[in-house]
């Protein structure tokens, strides 16, 4: 059974339990169906009963490399006709940001557990080329240590690179309170010095032993681009139409969803096993919030309606398609199931294996909104234990290493 929990982390021995709340999801099912599917995928969560969509690998492949292209052509537009035509970029640069993460988050991501087509060349091949085209971490070293060192048993220990990221990165410790870290991480992602780390760390994570192909492919293709631009005077369009998403624009949304990645463990439970532990460590983000009560009167209702709507498009919209990405809403599946064949309908793969009985496992957990879901990660820190995760005891890990680690 799923539980909706997005008040502060209830930890201890002592601690209450927390009764199941009304599903979200399920008060919108009043909506016409046209929306619905549009909703789902949305939320991250399906109406209970409805019918599977039918996603493949290549869907998702193309879907983001059309999204990198379309926002990309939209960006030109606007800047080839000027005046208030440039407002065409803020679009222009959502949805190219959009293809980016997507291919990051689920298509490269899943290369690197060579379940993409699981054909381990062609895997390969994909997962080098995303490498080369976003300059992140180079694919080998990114399938090893997030295979050895994220989904074994050093999870969510201070092997873990994404508990390294929180604590040297971001620098969040436990003990700071939700306000402190919320203050802290906001102050990262509006500072130039830490976006100039995070891109140098990029490069530098991909540039070091990397492939010869992965190195040859960005030369050629970043080389070609900048003296095709240079010889037409175009330039400055390649900075903004292109690497402004991809560099701090990609680096805040990275940034944001480390916050919800995982939580940590209750102190006294650390480095500990079993299905039941990791599961503790892993929760689903949907995105959005209940409708209205359909029994509110009428001019209450009405305006119950425009808030949400205006929440919905404005504040849950975003969360989902700039930050929040792909199969990022329900990670706690992949946690479960690495190597699953149905990982493409990621939506609706948790949700049957959630409505079987999810066999072996825990019941699952899910937090609403992405604020809520950072807030509940850092509640989490706040409460763990000072002594595990004690960052002095990091002393030899780089900093610049440490920005690889953001989209574990």
């Amino acid at each position: 059974m799923s539980v909706t929990d997005a008040h502060p982390r209830q930890t201890g021995p002592g601690a209450a339990p927390v009764a199941p709340a009304p599903d979200p999801r399920e008060s919108m099912r009043g909506l016409p169906g046209l929306v619905q599917y549009p909703l789902t995928v949305m939320t991250g969560k399906p109406l209970a009963g409805q019918a599977p969509l039918a996603w493949s690998p290549t869907f998702h492949l193309v879907s983001a490399v059309a999204a990198m292209v379309a926002g990309s052509a939209v960006g030109a537009i606007g800047w080839a006709l000027g005046a208030w035509y440039l407002l065409l970029l803020l679009p222009g640069w959502a949805v190219t940001l959009h293809g980016m993460r997507n291919l990051r988050m689920m298509v490269y991501h899943q290369c690197s557990h060579r379940n993409m087509y699981r054909k381990r060349r062609l895997d390969a091949v994909i997962g080098r080329a995303t490498s080369s085209l976003l300059i992140i971490q180079h694919f080998e070293r990114y399938s090893r240590e997030h295979v050895s060192d994220h989904h074994a048993a050093h999870h969510m220990t201070l092997r873990d690179p994404t508990v390294q990221a929180f604590l040297v990165s971001l620098g969040l410790n436990p003990g700071m309170t939700r306000r402190q870290m919320w203050r802290r991480v906001v102050a990262k992602l509006f500072s130039p010095r830490f976006h100039f780390a995070f891109a140098v760390s990029r490069t530098r994570s991909f540039w070091s032993k990397s492939a010869t192909s992965e190195k040859v492919t960005s030369v050629c293709l970043y080389g070609a681009v900048a003296a095709a631009t240079i010889v037409t005077g175009t330039w400055d369009a390649l900075l903004v139409i292109w690497f402004v998403p991809l560099i701090p624009l990609f680096q805040v949304s990275n940034t944001l969803r480390l916050c919800v990645k995982h939580t940590f463990p209750v102190a006294g439970t650390e480095g500990g096993r079993g299905r039941e532990y990791f599961a503790a460590l892993t929760n689903a983000i949907f995105i959005g919030e209940p409708a209205p009560d359909p029994s509110l009167p009428a001019v209450r209702r009405t305006l119950a309606w425009g808030r949400w709507t205006l929440r919905m498009l404005l504040i849950h919209a975003p969360s989902r398609y700039l930050v929040l990405t792909g199969d990022t809403v329900v990670h706690d599946y992949h946690h479960r199931a690495p190597s699953s064949r149905d990982w493409a309908n990621y939506i609706f793969a948790r949700q049957q294996d959630a409505d079987s009985g999810h066999t072996g496992w825990p019941p699952y957990h899910e937090v609403w909104g992405l604020v809520p879901a950072i807030s509940y990660v850092f509640d989490s820190l706040a409460a763990a234990n000072p002594e595990e995760f004690d960052v002095s005891r990091l002393r030899d890990v780089s900093k610049r290493e440490l920005f690889a680690a953001f989209d574990d």
